[in-house]
Protein backbone atom coordinates (compact mmCIF):
# COMPACT_ATOMS: atom_id res chain seq x y z
CA UNK A 1 0.00 0.00 0.00
CA UNK A 2 1.48 3.45 -1.12
CA UNK A 3 1.72 5.73 2.32
CA UNK A 4 0.91 9.33 1.56
CA UNK A 5 2.76 11.96 3.97
CA UNK A 6 0.50 14.37 5.30
CA UNK A 7 0.75 18.25 5.71
CA UNK A 8 0.19 19.07 9.16
CA UNK A 9 -1.53 22.27 9.79
CA UNK A 10 1.25 23.36 11.71
CA UNK A 11 3.75 22.47 8.66
CA UNK A 12 0.81 23.79 5.76
CA UNK A 13 0.82 27.17 7.81
CA UNK A 14 4.65 27.39 8.26
CA UNK A 15 5.36 26.98 4.37
CA UNK A 16 2.40 29.80 3.83
CA UNK A 17 4.20 31.97 6.18
CA UNK A 18 7.44 31.18 4.68
CA UNK A 19 6.15 32.46 1.39
CA UNK A 20 4.61 35.32 2.09
CA UNK A 21 7.05 36.88 4.40
CA UNK A 22 10.69 37.25 3.82
CA UNK A 23 11.57 34.97 7.29
CA UNK A 24 15.38 35.82 6.71
CA UNK A 25 17.56 36.74 9.40
CA UNK A 26 19.14 40.04 6.82
CA UNK A 27 21.37 42.94 8.10
CA UNK A 28 18.44 45.10 8.29
CA UNK A 29 16.20 42.68 10.41
CA UNK A 30 19.01 42.29 12.92
CA UNK A 31 19.34 46.47 12.71
CA UNK A 32 15.73 46.82 12.87
CA UNK A 33 15.73 44.14 16.26
CA UNK A 34 18.88 45.47 17.82
CA UNK A 35 17.07 47.00 20.71
CA UNK A 36 14.90 44.85 21.09
CA UNK A 37 17.36 41.88 21.34
CA UNK A 38 19.82 43.90 23.35
CA UNK A 39 16.40 44.40 26.34
CA UNK A 40 16.10 40.50 25.99
CA UNK A 41 19.69 39.00 25.70
CA UNK A 42 19.84 37.68 29.42
CA UNK A 43 16.83 35.58 28.38
CA UNK A 44 16.97 34.59 25.07
CA UNK A 45 19.73 32.54 23.80
CA UNK A 46 21.83 34.72 20.48
CA UNK A 47 21.70 31.51 18.38
CA UNK A 48 17.76 31.77 18.98
CA UNK A 49 17.79 35.45 17.83
CA UNK A 50 18.20 35.12 13.87
CA UNK A 51 14.99 32.48 14.25
CA UNK A 52 12.92 35.24 16.28
CA UNK A 53 14.21 38.81 14.70
CA UNK A 54 12.36 37.88 11.17
CA UNK A 55 9.00 36.79 12.96
CA UNK A 56 9.14 40.01 15.27
CA UNK A 57 9.87 42.28 12.25
CA UNK A 58 6.92 41.34 10.39
CA UNK A 59 4.63 41.53 12.76
CA UNK A 60 5.60 44.78 14.04
CA UNK A 61 4.72 46.10 10.09
CA UNK A 62 1.67 43.72 9.23
CA UNK A 63 -0.19 44.87 12.75
CA UNK A 64 0.27 48.54 11.62
CA UNK A 65 -1.07 47.31 8.17
CA UNK A 66 -3.74 45.60 9.63
CA UNK A 67 -5.08 48.32 12.27
CA UNK A 68 -4.18 45.71 14.83
CA UNK A 69 -2.96 46.08 18.79
CA UNK A 70 -1.19 43.14 20.14
CA UNK A 71 -2.20 42.63 24.41
CA UNK A 72 0.02 40.41 25.99
CA UNK A 73 -0.17 39.01 29.43
CA UNK A 74 2.74 39.09 31.75
CA UNK A 75 3.52 35.47 31.64
CA UNK A 76 4.43 35.39 27.93
CA UNK A 77 7.52 34.97 26.45
CA UNK A 78 10.19 37.95 26.65
CA UNK A 79 10.28 37.79 22.67
CA UNK A 80 6.62 38.39 22.77
CA UNK A 81 6.18 40.85 25.21
CA UNK A 82 9.60 43.14 24.92
CA UNK A 83 9.40 42.21 20.78
CA UNK A 84 5.74 43.03 19.46
CA UNK A 85 3.60 43.65 22.65
CA UNK A 86 1.63 46.87 22.24
CA UNK A 87 0.18 46.64 26.01
CA UNK A 88 1.19 44.18 28.57
CA UNK A 89 -0.07 43.71 32.42
CA UNK A 90 -2.19 41.68 34.13
CA UNK A 91 -5.64 40.82 33.69
CA UNK A 92 -7.06 43.97 35.32
CA UNK A 93 -4.84 45.95 33.42
CA UNK A 94 -5.20 44.31 30.21
CA UNK A 95 -9.04 44.41 31.01
CA UNK A 96 -8.77 48.44 31.18
CA UNK A 97 -6.60 49.27 28.67
CA UNK A 98 -8.86 46.65 26.12
CA UNK A 99 -11.49 49.21 26.68
CA UNK A 100 -9.23 51.88 25.15
CA UNK A 101 -7.91 50.76 22.48
CA UNK A 102 -8.45 52.47 19.26
CA UNK A 103 -7.18 49.98 16.99
CA UNK A 104 -10.37 48.25 14.84
CA UNK A 105 -8.52 44.38 15.56
CA UNK A 106 -6.50 43.19 18.89
CA UNK A 107 -4.45 40.38 19.15
CA UNK A 108 -4.67 38.70 22.63
CA UNK A 109 -1.63 37.43 23.68
CA UNK A 110 -2.74 35.25 26.43
CA UNK A 111 -5.42 32.79 27.54
CA UNK A 112 -8.72 32.58 26.08
CA UNK A 113 -11.14 33.93 28.87
CA UNK A 114 -8.39 36.98 28.68
CA UNK A 115 -9.56 37.47 24.62
CA UNK A 116 -12.83 36.86 25.92
CA UNK A 117 -12.73 39.92 27.76
CA UNK A 118 -11.43 41.69 25.53
CA UNK A 119 -14.23 41.15 23.01
CA UNK A 120 -17.38 41.94 26.19
CA UNK A 121 -15.47 45.31 26.13
CA UNK A 122 -14.80 45.60 22.38
CA UNK A 123 -17.43 44.27 21.33
CA UNK A 124 -17.61 45.98 17.61
CA UNK A 125 -13.91 45.35 17.24
CA UNK A 126 -11.87 41.91 15.95
CA UNK A 127 -10.32 40.02 18.57
CA UNK A 128 -8.05 37.07 17.64
CA UNK A 129 -6.58 35.01 19.68
CA UNK A 130 -3.43 33.23 17.85
CA UNK A 131 -4.46 30.01 19.56
CA UNK A 132 -8.06 28.88 20.92
CA UNK A 133 -6.68 26.26 22.72
CA UNK A 134 -4.67 28.23 25.42
CA UNK A 135 -7.28 27.64 28.23
CA UNK A 136 -6.69 27.57 31.93
CA UNK A 137 -7.61 25.25 34.81
CA UNK A 138 -9.44 28.32 36.55
CA UNK A 139 -11.78 28.59 34.17
CA UNK A 140 -12.51 24.91 33.40
CA UNK A 141 -12.91 24.09 37.10
CA UNK A 142 -16.66 25.82 37.13
CA UNK A 143 -20.01 26.17 34.67
CA UNK A 144 -22.67 28.42 34.71
CA UNK A 145 -24.51 25.79 36.39
CA UNK A 146 -22.24 25.37 39.17
CA UNK A 147 -22.80 29.01 40.05
CA UNK A 148 -26.85 29.12 40.17
CA UNK A 149 -26.38 25.92 42.47
CA UNK A 150 -24.24 27.96 44.95
CA UNK A 151 -26.35 31.17 44.87
CA UNK A 152 -29.60 28.54 46.03
CA UNK A 153 -27.74 27.56 48.66
CA UNK A 154 -26.60 31.46 49.07
CA UNK A 155 -29.63 33.26 48.99
CA UNK A 156 -28.85 36.89 48.36
CA UNK A 157 -25.24 36.81 48.41
CA UNK A 158 -23.94 38.58 45.97
CA UNK A 159 -20.72 36.43 43.37
CA UNK A 160 -17.47 38.08 43.05
CA UNK A 161 -15.91 35.29 40.24
CA UNK A 162 -12.48 35.42 39.24
CA UNK A 163 -11.76 36.96 35.56
CA UNK A 164 -10.27 33.65 35.17
CA UNK A 165 -13.18 32.00 34.03
CA UNK A 166 -15.26 31.95 30.81
CA UNK A 167 -18.14 34.62 29.38
CA UNK A 168 -20.73 31.98 30.43
CA UNK A 169 -20.04 32.67 33.91
CA UNK A 170 -19.50 36.14 34.13
CA UNK A 171 -22.64 36.15 33.34
CA UNK A 172 -24.16 34.46 35.93
CA UNK A 173 -22.04 36.84 38.28
CA UNK A 174 -22.59 40.19 39.66
CA UNK A 175 -18.72 41.43 39.69
CA UNK A 176 -15.56 40.22 38.70
CA UNK A 177 -12.03 40.72 40.62
CA UNK A 178 -8.44 40.16 39.60
CA UNK A 179 -5.34 39.31 42.15
CA UNK A 180 -5.32 43.25 42.14
CA UNK A 181 -8.06 44.10 43.27
CA UNK A 182 -10.19 40.99 44.70
CA UNK A 183 -10.22 42.39 48.35
CA UNK A 184 -11.19 45.53 47.02
CA UNK A 185 -14.23 43.84 45.32
CA UNK A 186 -14.98 42.55 48.47
CA UNK A 187 -15.59 45.01 50.55
CA UNK A 188 -17.50 46.88 48.41
CA UNK A 189 -20.63 44.64 47.39
CA UNK A 190 -23.07 44.44 49.84
CA UNK A 191 -23.34 41.74 52.25
CA UNK A 192 -21.89 40.26 55.01
CA UNK A 193 -21.80 36.79 53.12
CA UNK A 194 -19.61 36.79 49.99
CA UNK A 195 -19.55 33.78 47.55
CA UNK A 196 -15.91 34.14 45.45
CA UNK A 197 -15.12 31.43 42.56
CA UNK A 198 -13.41 29.36 41.56
CA UNK A 199 -10.15 30.19 42.08
CA UNK A 200 -10.14 28.69 46.37
CA UNK A 201 -6.79 29.98 47.21
CA UNK A 202 -7.31 33.15 46.20
CA UNK A 203 -10.38 33.54 48.39
CA UNK A 204 -8.86 32.29 51.14
CA UNK A 205 -5.72 34.34 51.37
CA UNK A 206 -8.83 37.75 50.56
CA UNK A 207 -11.00 36.03 53.74
CA UNK A 208 -8.24 36.25 55.69
CA UNK A 209 -8.16 39.87 55.20
CA UNK A 210 -11.70 40.44 55.18
CA UNK A 211 -14.70 40.02 58.36
CA UNK A 212 -16.72 39.02 55.75
CA UNK A 213 -17.95 35.54 55.39
CA UNK A 214 -16.07 34.17 52.12
CA UNK A 215 -17.67 30.96 50.48
CA UNK A 216 -15.29 29.35 47.80
CA UNK A 217 -15.36 26.74 44.96
CA UNK A 218 -12.75 24.13 44.81
CA UNK A 219 -10.74 25.75 41.77
CA UNK A 220 -7.09 26.51 41.94
CA UNK A 221 -4.24 27.29 38.90
CA UNK A 222 -2.52 24.31 37.98
CA UNK A 223 0.78 26.84 38.12
CA UNK A 224 0.33 28.04 41.51
CA UNK A 225 -1.56 25.43 43.28
CA UNK A 226 1.42 22.70 43.75
CA UNK A 227 3.78 25.33 45.37
CA UNK A 228 3.92 24.25 49.19
CA UNK A 229 5.31 25.78 52.38
CA UNK A 230 8.24 23.28 52.26
CA UNK A 231 9.14 24.83 48.85
CA UNK A 232 9.54 28.17 50.49
CA UNK A 233 11.99 26.57 53.20
CA UNK A 234 14.06 24.79 50.06
CA UNK A 235 14.29 27.99 48.47
CA UNK A 236 15.41 29.76 51.50
CA UNK A 237 17.97 27.30 51.90
CA UNK A 238 19.60 27.37 48.41
CA UNK A 239 19.39 31.22 47.84
CA UNK A 240 20.04 32.38 51.06
CA UNK A 241 19.27 36.33 51.67
CA UNK A 242 16.90 36.22 48.34
CA UNK A 243 13.30 37.85 49.21
CA UNK A 244 10.68 35.14 48.05
CA UNK A 245 7.78 36.84 46.57
CA UNK A 246 4.74 34.76 45.53
CA UNK A 247 1.13 35.09 43.81
CA UNK A 248 -2.12 34.63 45.79
CA UNK A 249 -3.17 31.88 43.60
CA UNK A 250 -0.56 30.18 45.88
CA UNK A 251 -1.98 27.98 48.95
CA UNK A 252 -2.42 30.38 51.97
CA UNK A 253 0.78 28.09 54.11
CA UNK A 254 3.08 29.25 51.13
CA UNK A 255 1.86 33.44 51.18
CA UNK A 256 2.18 32.78 55.15
CA UNK A 257 5.97 32.16 54.67
CA UNK A 258 7.02 34.54 51.63
CA UNK A 259 8.66 38.20 51.82
CA UNK A 260 5.39 39.48 50.03
CA UNK A 261 2.30 38.14 47.80
CA UNK A 262 0.81 40.18 44.95
CA UNK A 263 -0.73 40.12 41.64
CA UNK A 264 1.66 39.96 39.09
CA UNK A 265 1.19 43.64 38.74
CA UNK A 266 2.00 44.19 42.28
CA UNK A 267 4.89 41.82 42.41
CA UNK A 268 6.58 44.02 39.44
CA UNK A 269 6.10 47.10 41.40
CA UNK A 270 6.91 45.65 44.65
CA UNK A 271 10.62 44.67 42.68
CA UNK A 272 11.28 47.68 41.08
CA UNK A 273 10.50 49.28 44.55
CA UNK A 274 12.37 47.31 46.95
CA UNK A 275 15.25 46.66 44.11
CA UNK A 276 16.40 43.59 46.20
CA UNK A 277 19.88 42.01 45.45
CA UNK A 278 18.43 38.69 44.70
CA UNK A 279 14.59 37.60 44.70
CA UNK A 280 12.79 34.77 43.81
CA UNK A 281 9.31 35.05 42.13
CA UNK A 282 7.38 32.12 43.22
CA UNK A 283 5.16 32.15 40.09
CA UNK A 284 5.13 31.32 36.13
CA UNK A 285 8.28 31.59 34.56
CA UNK A 286 8.23 33.98 32.19
CA UNK A 287 7.07 36.68 34.82
CA UNK A 288 10.57 36.34 36.21
CA UNK A 289 12.23 37.05 33.02
CA UNK A 290 10.52 39.79 31.79
CA UNK A 291 10.78 41.76 35.02
CA UNK A 292 14.73 41.23 34.85
CA UNK A 293 15.03 42.62 31.38
CA UNK A 294 13.57 46.01 33.40
CA UNK A 295 15.19 45.40 36.83
CA UNK A 296 19.31 45.97 36.30
CA UNK A 297 20.59 44.98 39.74
CA UNK A 298 18.02 42.29 40.86
CA UNK A 299 19.58 38.67 40.52
CA UNK A 300 16.38 37.07 39.65
CA UNK A 301 16.22 32.68 40.80
CA UNK A 302 14.36 30.40 39.60
CA UNK A 303 11.90 28.94 41.56
CA UNK A 304 8.42 28.96 38.99
CA UNK A 305 6.52 26.74 37.29
CA UNK A 306 5.57 27.08 33.72
CA UNK A 307 1.83 27.67 32.36
CA UNK A 308 1.43 25.91 29.16
CA UNK A 309 -1.42 27.28 28.35
CA UNK A 310 0.49 30.79 28.11
CA UNK A 311 2.97 28.54 25.92
CA UNK A 312 0.81 27.90 23.24
CA UNK A 313 0.99 31.32 22.13
CA UNK A 314 3.88 32.33 19.81
CA UNK A 315 5.39 34.35 17.35
CA UNK A 316 4.76 32.09 14.39
CA UNK A 317 1.04 31.86 15.50
CA UNK A 318 0.73 35.25 15.91
CA UNK A 319 1.96 36.48 12.40
CA UNK A 320 -0.48 33.85 10.97
CA UNK A 321 -3.22 35.10 13.49
CA UNK A 322 -2.87 38.68 11.48
CA UNK A 323 -1.94 36.74 8.19
CA UNK A 324 -5.13 35.25 8.16
CA UNK A 325 -7.48 37.10 10.83
CA UNK A 326 -7.70 34.16 12.59
CA UNK A 327 -9.11 33.08 15.83
CA UNK A 328 -11.57 35.23 15.68
CA UNK A 329 -13.39 35.45 19.18
CA UNK A 330 -17.03 35.26 19.54
CA UNK A 331 -19.63 35.39 22.36
CA UNK A 332 -23.51 35.10 22.21
CA UNK A 333 -24.95 38.89 22.67
CA UNK A 334 -27.38 36.93 25.57
CA UNK A 335 -24.21 36.03 26.99
CA UNK A 336 -21.95 38.92 26.70
CA UNK A 337 -24.59 42.17 28.16
CA UNK A 338 -24.42 40.17 31.14
CA UNK A 339 -21.09 39.29 31.28
CA UNK A 340 -20.16 42.57 30.17
CA UNK A 341 -21.65 44.45 33.10
CA UNK A 342 -19.76 41.92 35.60
CA UNK A 343 -16.51 42.95 34.35
CA UNK A 344 -17.94 46.81 33.46
CA UNK A 345 -18.77 46.79 37.34
CA UNK A 346 -15.39 45.61 38.47
CA UNK A 347 -13.20 48.30 36.47
CA UNK A 348 -15.49 51.24 37.75
CA UNK A 349 -15.28 49.48 41.74
CA UNK A 350 -11.35 49.72 41.14
CA UNK A 351 -11.36 53.04 39.22
CA UNK A 352 -13.31 54.49 42.18
CA UNK A 353 -10.38 53.34 44.35
CA UNK A 354 -7.59 54.49 42.64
Amino acid sequence: MQMINAVTPLEEARAILANSYDLRFTKSVQRATAKIYDQVKDQVPEVEWPFFAPLISQINTLKREKDAVILAHNYQTPQIYHGVADIVGDSLQLAIEAGRVKQSVIVQCGVHFMAETSKLLNPDKTVLIPDSRAGCSLASSITPEDVLAMRAQYPGAPVVTYVNTSAAVKAVSDVCCTSSNALDIVEAVKGDTVIMIPDQYLAQNTAKKTKKKIVTWAGACEVHETFTAADIAELRLSYPGAKIIAHPECPPEVIDVVDFSGSTAGMINWVKTKKPPKVVMVTECSMSDNVASESPGVSFLRGCNICPHMKRINLENILWSLHTTTEEVTIDAKIAAPARAAVQAMIDMSSKGD
